[in-house]
């Protein structure tokens, strides 16, 4: 029998989610989000999913691969949708869970990458990976560096490519592969989320069928003090920061990393100011 994903409703709590990753490495939430909210996400990035090119060129040869060329690309996504922005980033059950994963090793975590994938048709499966490996330079042991979501804008299933997650593998030998009844498809309907540890082996689903793209969101944190996968200083410039409530500016990396309290430093200043204060006040 395949491994399953535990499911819990958007009524669960913080602890009750991280219980599950901690177990599981990855769990579903249902209905994070509801189906208005869905909606005007949809309705607010539409125009961008039908100018991306599925066969775009890439950063790299190795990421060519790895998307392949039946994927299309919407990134920077918290400055073309604002719905995305203030109401999906900050998510409260989402930074409740960033809280206990993220926060005991930093000052502040941070966006790492808002990215909508729409997986067409002919779209094979993705190897399976951890998305901390990201930062592969980090010494091992460490803690737990990223945590990661795929929000689903249409419903999943295993035939349009939903997302598969290796549960326990966060435990896993380096060296392990799964067997093919250890992978678990995060099945769910439009508005859930998929929420996995950076340490879990997961990866998109192979879409086998014919006319159905598979919509979703990649929203992901890390420690305040990494470099993030996606320059969200650009992706989302102050112009367009100025004008989002202050909590999603901290969440995109505008606001210092500030560690004194910890007998540490500060990371992100200008002008040895924070730079959400420069937002505020215009001068940014």
């Amino acid at each position: 029998m395949p491994a399953e994903l535990q499911h819990l409703p958007v009524s669960a709590s913080a602890d009750e989610v991280v219980r599950v990753l901690r177990e599981d490495g990855g769990v579903i939430v249902d209905q994070l989000i509801d189906a208005p909210t869905v909606a005007r996400i949809n309705a607010e990035v539409d125009g961008f999913v039908a100018a991306a090119d599925p066969a775009m060129r890439h950063l790299n040869p190795a990421l060519q691969f790895f998307f392949g060329d039946r994927t299309k690309h919407v990134s920077g996504l918290a400055g073309k949708s604002r719905t995305f922005a203030t109401e999906v980033m900050v998510h409260p059950l989402l930074l409740g869970v960033c809280d206990d994963v993220l926060r005991p090793s930093c000052a502040r975590y941070q966006l790492n990458l808002g990215h909508l994938l729409a997986r067409g048709p002919g779209a094979e499966a993705q190897l399976l990976h951890r998305d901390e490996d990201v930062w592969n330079l980090v010494p091992r042991p460490h803690p737990e560096l990223q945590l990661a979501s795929i929000i689903a804008l249409v419903d999943f299933d295993r035939d349009n490519g939903a997302t598969r997650v290796v549960p326990g593998s966060q435990r896993w030998d380096r060296l392990r592969f799964p067997e093919p009844g250890e992978i678990a498809d995060a099945a769910m309907r439009a508005g859930s989320a998929v929420i996995y540890l950076g340490s879990a082996l997961h990866g998109g689903g192979e879409n086998r069928t014919a006319d159905r793209w598979r919509r979703g969101i990649h929203l992901s944190y890390t420690l305040g003090w990494l470099r993030t996968e996606e320059n969200n200083y650009l992706a989302v410039p102050p112009a367009v920061a100025a004008r989002l409530p202050r909590l999603c500016q901290e969440v995109l990396g505008y606001a210092v990393h500030d560690a004194i309290e910890l007998n540490g430093g500060y990371l992100g200043m200008v002008a040895l100011r924070d730079p959400v204060e420069l937002l505020e006040s215009g001068e940014l």
